[in-house]
């Protein structure tokens, strides 16, 4: 193929096919966007998908060629979270269908994702973003259309050895799409108005994902990783869209509106999300990060359980008529959620959290919580527990670009304990 620049018309090589026939290559090809584009074999999703979020990679992981769904009623951050994943995750493709959006919305996606810069190469992150754009005021057929299209671009790339991320803002509206031509076309309605198609397709959509060994090359291995924003009328998740979307999906991030309007950024509900990749991504991270990784990361979930167990005793008796145990596991936790859960998209620092930082910081709460524990059984009083300085230091961490400073916590957190231990005599 000689250098140069050429319209996407003109033909750029000719290739001999087996039968002597000669096949002319252009810089495109076309290709029905509803039938699925051929691989090799599908690989095990062994891999996760890194987003830098904290609570995504350790309590409710990705993998990479994985699927995700993200219900949760207008208001809470679908969008938000969407936009934090194309921004970070180590995809290095990223396609984002506008689905039935406000236009509005999607003026501000094309607007920001140029002034935006690419983490890993410096360049506007638009060089690697595909966009489909369908606007609320579209024709229903468009909107139908354009979940297809945009995963038939994600699997082109995916067949180039590219790990792509899909985002679909909003499945409920392409489903809206779909009752709306049923209608027309005077089918029988299922569930809600729905067709009684709705599930086989929701399912169709999702399957399209995976990590799969490409036809061209043994060595070249792509994937495609699906992420579905839910939108369901009243923030109600036992409607058709959403079951048959948690039917299909191995991912299911509950964005909360309450932890959204207390201004918790990513509003992941972490009683009612749950990821089925955890077991098989852990060997990634154990090889890669930290061996430790899973034991702390369901030590952390125990906690946060437990936390919600006490916050219903609270209700009734009041704190003080807690414990002391008790009341040091309220500390632990609300550090858990607030220095941990809890992320500052603003912030160059905490926008970004790679996986060995965010591991140290959960070693760095956790080494605290069992000191806190030992303090408690050796008759400290939580009161003191609460005002150690480090406490505040550990607050902060999240904000302290380099992993040896967060590391050195751990040490500060001893030494504190220590004397604490001194004062008391125990």
């Amino acid at each position: 193929v000689e250098e140069g620049d050429y319209t996407i018309e003109e033909v750029i090589a000719k290739v001999k096919k087996p039968d002597g026939s000669l096949e002319e290559l252009k810089m495109y090809h076309r290709w029905p966007v509803r039938l699925k584009r051929p691989y090799k074999n599908k690989l095990p999703p062994e891999v996760p998908l890194i987003t830098g979020q904290r609570t995504i990679d350790t309590f409710f992981s990705q993998a990479k060629g994985g699927t995700a769904a993200i219900p949760g009623p207008f208001g809470s951050g679908k969008t938000v979270t969407q936009h934090q994943l194309a921004k970070w995750s180590d995809a290095r493709v990223v396609v984002y269908i506008g689905c039935g959006e406000r236009g509005n919305e999607m003026t501000d996606v094309l607007e920001e994702f140029p002034k935006l810069k690419d983490p890993k190469t410096g360049k506007p992150l638009m060089e690697r973003t595909v966009l489909i754009a369908n606007t609320s005021n579209m024709p229903v057929a468009a909107r139908e259309a354009s979940i297809y299209t945009g995963i038939t671009i994600a699997e082109y790339f995916r067949d180039m050895g590219y790990d792509v991320a899909l985002m679909a803002d909003s499945t409920s509206r392409w489903a809206e799409a779909l009752r709306e031509i049923s209608g027309r076309l005077e089918e029988m309605p299922g569930e809600e108005g729905y067709p009684a198609y709705l599930a086989s397709k929701i399912a169709e959509f999702y399957e399209r994902a995976g990590r799969v060994v490409t036809i061209g090359s043994d060595e070249r291995i792509g994937s495609v990783s699906v992420i579905g924003a839910v939108s369901p009328p009243g923030g109600d998740f036992s409607e058709p869209v959403v079951q048959n979307t948690l039917r299909v999906v191995k991912v299911f991030w509950a964005l909360d509106a309450d932890l959204a309007r207390r201004r918790h950024f990513p509003a992941i509900n972490w009683l009612r999300s749950y990821s089925l990749y955890v077991d098989s991504i852990q060997g990634w991270w154990h090889s890669n990060v930290d061996p430790e990784w899973r034991k702390m990361r369901d030590q952390a979930m125990a906690l946060l359980q437990k936390e919600a167990e006490l916050q219903e005793i609270v209700r009734i008796v009041g704190p003080d008529a807690l414990p002391d145990k008790e009341k040091a596991i309220l500390i632990i936790t609300r550090m858990l959620r607030e220095d941990y859960l809890q992320q500052d998209a603003f912030d160059e620092v905490d926008t970004y959290c790679p996986p060995k930082k965010q591991v140290t910081m959960m070693r760095v709460i956790l080494n605290f919580y069992e000191r806190t524990m030992e303090a408690v059984d050796r008759g400290v009083p939580v009161e003191e527990i609460a005002k150690l300085q480090v406490r505040e230091k550990i607050g902060r961490m999240k904000y302290e670009p380099e992993v040896e400073n967060v590391r050195a916590l751990i040490d500060e957190t001893n030494a504190q304990f220590e004397e604490l231990f001194k004062k008391y005599g125990a």
